[in-house]
């Protein structure tokens, strides 16, 4: 079972099955960027970062989810330096609080493609690592995840966020993505990260077309079968606005919702939001519905 320092909540290891069996949890996201497509800018300053990631935890978060680059399609690669520039101080700041807000003992994973990045955050008081690559982009990731001793998120894409939505044919994107992840889990495993630490994430959105993503969103349940937390990143992603004909996703807050309900409805453990609040409601009611029926 994992043991982090404080009081911080434990999700995974040993006891997971029990601990996902009850509730749902919530993921809050927390991007210190640019130009992240639903809210670059707006917390990419240290101050505006720190007072989001306290409502994100009154909000009911389970994980805050800092992310240095941004993930969407088109996006650029960021440099390690400038990653770590964006990152480090806001997870210190959390860890250590400030003049006006105090030390947040919440789980923190890091959304980051490079081992050096997780490296330096797990340092700074980070407990999770989340791999939009599945861990493919950097070799030295699954490595340092096993010496680090800390749990992984493993998250299915083609190609990279700048070239990814040309890389949507697939024959069944359901048994494609299914053997992806079972890869990643194996290969994981074989570098002596335990399969308690292991959780995955179907990508929704990432190299899928909208039709894909439903596809998946269906077919959450197919994935059990690799024994790990399943987590699902619905969160104002376009193909809520290709349903709704919303261009700002801003405003994808109902359709979030619906999509996170189905998604507890078919097997989802971990739910990555923006909307924490809201969607904590969602949770809730979903939750008495199929986690205590």
């Amino acid at each position: 079972m994992w043991q982090f320092s404080g009081d911080r909540q434990l999700i995974w290891g040993d006891s997971r099955r029990d601990r996902f069996a009850n509730r749902t949890y919530l993921m809050g996201v927390l991007n210190v960027t640019p130009d992240s497509f639903s809210d670059g800018g707006q917390f990419d300053q240290l101050d505006t970062a720190l007072q989001q990631a306290h409502r994100l935890v009154q909000d009911g978060a389970d994980l805050l989810d800092i992310g240095g680059q941004s993930t969407r399609p088109q996006a650029e690669d960021v440099a390690l330096e400038e990653e770590l520039r964006r990152v480090m101080p806001v997870i210190q700041a959390i860890r250590q609080g400030s003049n006006r807000l105090a030390p947040l003992a919440t789980l923190i994973s890091v959304d980051t493609t490079k081992a050096a990045v997780a490296k330096a955050a797990i340092a700074a008081g980070a407990d999770v690592i989340n791999d939009i690559s599945g861990a493919t982009f950097d070799p030295a990731m699954l490595p340092t995840v096993a010496e680090l001793g800390v749990p992984i998120v493993l998250m299915h894409i083609r190609g990279t966020p700048k070239t990814m939505q040309q890389l949507t044919n697939y024959q069944d994107v359901v048994r494609e993505v299914y053997d992806f992840l079972a890869r990643r889990v194996e290969a994981a495993i074989a570098h002596g990260i335990p399969h308690a630490h292991i959780a995955i994430d179907p990508g929704i959105g990432f190299a899928k077309t909208a039709a894909q993503s439903l596809e998946l969103l269906r077919h959450i349940a197919a994935f059990k079968p690799l024994g790990c937390p399943i987590l699902i990143g619905p969160s104002r992603k376009s193909f809520i606005g290709h349903i709704l004909n919303q261009p700002d996703p801003q405003q994808r807050i109902w359709g979030t919702a619906a999509a996170c309900a189905m998604a507890i409805a078919h097997g989802a453990d971990i739910l990555r939001v923006h909307d924490v609040a809201e969607m904590r409601d969602v949770c809730r009611v979903a939750d008495a519905i199929v986690r205590q029926g």
